[in-house]
């Protein structure tokens, strides 16, 4: 790890110093300068971001959570390895949820969600050749979180919660397929077009479109590597 060195960390009023560590390493394995398989090392971390040991330590636990990071006992930490499997399985169950959110969205979104679902729509588009991935991640999460409290149903908002660490990840890789947000943006645009027309069945297809294809993304980028 002697070769890549993390930002120092900025202290931010508004936030505890631990989540900035968590934000910063996690940074740096979403853009690459922390590989798959990479051994996290406590001390070297600690130094690299000129921060002591301890928010090191639990931003390690809660990227473990998140499924960014594995650690094996005995061994220590490491970032972990995305299988086919895995990300198979992931967007399997997200493609139904999403399906069935858009339409429920559709049947019940008030006219001021819709709205802001455009809003967010023109944001994306401002971020498009944006070199700033994490900016392009928010927006698109900002947008589904939306959808999904349209719904008006708890249990989806509850079952996409349990799955929120692992998309966060593979989200935040497959958008880096080159052509992929410009294709994101434009099927976002359809969903939200479908939900504004109130149209439930066109709104389901796309939701469900719209994962399978970042599923394509992803498998598409696990291949190349």
């Amino acid at each position: 790890m002697n070769e890549r060195h993390l930002n120092t960390v900025k202290l931010d009023n508004f936030k505890p110093l631990r989540d900035v560590v968590f934000e910063t390493i996690r940074e740096a394995i979403i853009k690459g300068a922390l590989k798959s398989g990479d051994r996290l090392m406590e001390n070297q971390l600690a130094e690299e971001m000129g921060v002591s040991r301890t928010p090191v330590r639990e931003a390690i636990r809660k990227l473990e959570l998140e499924g960014f990071v594995i650690v094996i006992p005995r061994k220590g930490a490491y970032v972990s390895e995305m299988s086919f499997k895995d990300v198979h399985e992931v967007y399997e169950i997200r493609a139904v949820l999403e399906s069935l959110a858009c339409g429920l969205a559709a049947e019940r979104a008030a006219r001021s969600e819709i709205e802001e679902m455009e809003r967010y729509l023109f944001e994306e588009n401002d971020y498009l050749y944006h070199e700033d991935i994490l900016l392009t991640v928010r927006t698109d999460i900002g947008l589904h979180e939306l959808i999904y409290k349209a719904t008006r149903n708890e249990k989806i908002l509850s079952l996409i919660s349990n799955l929120k660490e692992q998309v966060y990840r593979l989200r935040s890789t497959s958008i880096t397929l080159p052509g992929r947000k410009k294709n994101s943006l434009l099927e976002h645009q359809g969903i939200v077009e479908a939900i504004s027309q109130r149209d439930v069945e066109l709104a389901q297809r796309l939701g469900q479109e719209h994962i399978e294809h970042a599923e394509q993304a992803m498998l598409e980028l696990l291949g190349n590597k």
